[in-house]
């Protein structure tokens, strides 16, 4: 009896023993997955890169790509963020924004590859077309100054007004005009993200809204647009990362998968021309 209880004691702790060493075994190979994801903060406007952001994260999972989004409302923090070390890459900027700011803060960053565009849209409550804008009419723009060369030149490409010869027009500003035949008022008192509100409350008789902002609001601006920036623009947006970072692995991924079919149809279907994929 005492041989038959002592070898169901030992049997007992053989399999307890087994099953400890498969517990560690499953926690073991947990542990090579987790540790086999690299993680990938990326900071972005709210709309519509978060958006193509969070559509990309299952996919960069397969790929071992634990993507975190952090959002932003402004154009400041972003780049800061990524300075400072507590992003990784960003995605929220077109490339003239990109080399501005390098310019003025001395940022070592780079593009990593551009993603899409966004066209720039003229708005109005009170009139159909460009046509229709009355002599001495005022259009609100934007009062940050890596803006304005890009509405300029829109502008100009609507025939509301015409910059002088030799202007570098991703630069251009107010005093380029050389005609302005409708006299036209540029007002660029307000910040980027308060147009919208401008428009809403019906100031001013035109407002330049960049897409990001108008998608954000509910506008669609190929239809809530009276007039549309062309889709060849050269305003891309990027993943801007630091320079040290350009061949990260987790980086590369993370523009090969923004690149992909997949996402371009999505950013195709969703806007609808609002916003345009691109994979250079």
């Amino acid at each position: 009896m005492k041989k038959l209880i002592a070898g169901i004691l030992t049997a007992s702790l053989a399999l307890s023993l087994a099953a400890c060493g498969s517990n560690d075994k499953s926690a073991s190979d947990d542990s090579k997955k987790d540790a086999k994801e690299t993680k990938l903060v990326v900071g972005a406007s709210n709309t519509p890169h978060a958006v193509i952001l969070k559509k990309a994260q299952p996919i960069l999972k397969k790929e071992g790509v634990d993507l975190q989004i952090e959002k932003y409302q402004d154009y400041v923090l972003p780049n800061k963020d990524l300075d400072s070390g507590d992003l990784d890459a960003n995605y929220f900027q077109h490339i003239p924004y990109l080399e501005q700011q390098i310019k003025d803060n001395g940022y070592d960053f780079v593009n990593a590859g551009g993603i899409h565009i966004e066209p720039i849209g003229i708005y109005s409550k009170k009139y159909k077309t460009l046509d229709d804008l009355p002599k001495g009419a005022t259009i609100l723009i934007s009062n940050s100054v890596a803006d304005q060369g890009r509405i300029l030149t829109l502008l100009e490409a609507k025939g509301l007004i015409t910059l002088k010869d030799g202007v570098d027009k991703a630069s251009a500003e107010i005093k380029d005009i050389a005609k302005n035949p409708k006299n036209i008022k540029i007002d660029t008192k307000t910040a980027p993200e308060m147009l919208v509100q401008m428009y809403e409350n019906k100031e001013g008789d035109a407002v330049v809204i960049n897409s990001n902002f108008a998608i954000d609001a509910g506008l669609v601006p190929t239809k809530d647009a009276i007039a549309l920036e062309d889709k060849d623009s050269p305003y891309v947006n990027v993943i801007a990362v630091k320079k040290e970072n350009k061949d990260n692995e987790a980086v590369k991924k993370l523009v090969d998968v923004l690149h992909s079919k997949e996402i371009q149809d999505f950013i195709n279907e969703e806007w609808k021309g609002s916003v345009v994929p691109v994979s250079k």
